[in-house]
């Protein structure tokens, strides 16, 4: 049975959603460069040291979705349907959450652009997306029955969350996604097969 939540959980929790909300609105409106963390502190009503009590750069701000993001990945391994490989339960996994917005929601729309348009959002947005990088692996080891310290979990992991940098730079960021894992499941060429075969992590 789940505890409940105490009052102070609760507002705590009303703080920092209120802090992330209004800091998305303002760099919405603003732009990102022309907001400060004192306007976004004096919005919420606020001081500036509280703000950075629930996020310690204004960075932060804009992702407040780390836990579930990790989460997520490894569910996505976890979680892949019967057949399905890990190669492409992940290239599946990232076009979804990475590569493609829902164009009907104008606000997503509008915050991808923001992070796009914004090198600062960019390049913290890719080092916190990489921090999974290790959960990853780990989630591909226990799929393959591989050792912890298997290279290749590891290689998989790091070059299957690079790919979404690597699409966004792309004309076509999904057709990028595409190739990156078609080279990753089956090697370049097609020669390399290692992959394609034993990353099922289920035998067949």
């Amino acid at each position: 049975m789940t505890a409940p939540v105490g009052r102070r959980e609760r507002k705590k929790a009303a703080t920092r959603q209120a802090l992330a909300d209004t800091a998305l609105n303002l760099f919405l409106e603003h732009g990102y460069d022309h907001v400060t963390i004192r306007d976004i502190a004096e919005a919420v009503d606020v001081s500036t040291t509280t703000l950075l009590k629930y996020f310690a750069t204004k960075e932060a701000l804009v992702f407040d979705e780390d836990t579930e993001q990790e989460a997520a990945l490894v569910s996505a391994v976890r979680d892949r349907p019967e057949g399905q490989s890990i190669p492409q339960a992940l290239c599946a996994h990232i076009k979804h959450v990475r590569i493609s917005a829902d164009g009907s929601d104008a606000r997503f729309a509008a915050f991808v652009r923001l992070v796009n348009t914004t090198p600062a959002l960019g390049e913290y947005a890719h080092r916190m997306w990489m921090r999974h990088e290790d959960a990853l692996a780990c989630a591909i080891a226990e799929a393959t029955g591989s050792r912890p310290d298997d290279y290749r979990c590891a290689a998989l992991a790091h070059f299957a969350l690079e790919s979404s940098a690597f699409a966004q730079r792309a004309d076509d960021p999904e057709r990028a996604v595409d190739t990156a894992f078609a080279l990753l499941e089956h090697g370049w060429g097609g020669e390399c097969h290692e992959l394609g075969g034993n990353f099922t992590g289920r035998d067949t």
